[in-house]
């Protein structure tokens, strides 16, 4: 509760941010502009963000006959978590990774690598695909599509305030009109990264819960995080606005739990778990 809560200021102060540029670069009517702006540009990705997310990394979908062992395990965490069976996809790199996109749980899709399911046990396997099942059943695919929308939406806002504002009459001044194109984008970039670390420490809670063995989850990021810093990920380097979609960080940057980081730090996650496992004393079985 207290995760949803704080992903719904950081929403709320988002779109704020994002309608006082608007007003900045033209009034009240640049506010309904940038609102337009911003609607429109949700509802595009709302439609078309996972056909371009799976594109964009070569996904490849996989059925029972092609992937009998992992289509087994998706299958039953899916029955688990109370979701329909998400379209299965299979990325070819070395790195082990995994993500989740879809605009709802009908429309949802699983994604791994060929990298993890050639390092990965079945247990560790099963705790990453509950792992990004808590990400379909909570939305977050649609939350962090909305926020890098709007975001991305606002640092564009940002340079045309800065070359087409109300120049004498912009309420901020020259000065003022400066300060929101360099810090505006910044701040955005700042609550987009904060609601993307605090989504994954709610999907490790909400995966361990799917899977009943949080340790197989907090196994699966230790090896996940030591193959990341070791393997490249080419096509998440060439499109790094994506890496926060990953369970762990692709990109090789440091997984500490700062500001700029698209993560929390992998240490933290596993002994949220750890101590998620030993609190819940016995758990369930997955199968």
């Amino acid at each position: 509760m207290i995760g949803y809560l704080r992903t719904t200021l950081l929403l709320a102060g988002l779109t704020a941010l994002f309608l006082a540029v608007g007003y900045a670069l033209g009034g009240e009517g640049g506010m309904l502009v940038a609102l337009a702006l911003a609607a429109a540009m949700n509802l595009f990705a709302y439609w078309n963000s996972d056909r371009m997310v799976l594109g964009m990394f070569g996904a490849r979908e996989v059925d029972r006959h092609a992937a009998p062992a992992l289509y087994g395990i998706v299958e039953q965490l899916a029955a688990n978590a109370g979701l329909p069976m998400p379209r299965l996809y299979v990325i070819e790199t070395d790195q082990p990774n995994a993500f989740a996109t879809g605009r709802n749980p009908e429309n949802a899709a699983v994604a791994v690598s060929t990298g993890l399911l050639r390092e990965l046990s079945s247990d560790e396997i099963a705790g990453v695909v509950a792992h990004e099942l808590a990400h379909v059943r909570n939305r977050d695919t649609l939350i962090m599509t909305v926020t890098a929308t709007v975001a991305g939406a606002l640092g564009m806002l940002a340079n045309f305030a800065f070359f087409f504002g109300r120049g004498r009459d912009n309420p901020l001044g020259p000065l003022g009109l400066l300060l929101m194109v360099i810090l505006a984008p910044l701040a955005a970039t700042l609550v987009q990264l904060a609601i993307s670390r605090g989504r994954e420490y709610e999907a490790d809670r909400g995966g361990a819960d799917i899977c009943g063995r949080p340790l197989w989850l907090a196994s699966a990021l230790e090896r996940l995080q030591a193959a990341a810093a070791r393997t490249d990920n080419h096509p998440a380097e060439r499109n790094p606005a994506a890496a926060h979609l990953f369970i762990v960080n692709p990109l090789h940057a440091h997984a500490m739990d700062s500001l700029f980081a698209t993560h929390p730090a992998t240490e933290d996650r596993v002994r949220r778990l750890r101590d998620m496992a030993r609190a819940a004393g016995k758990i369930r079985p997955w199968g």
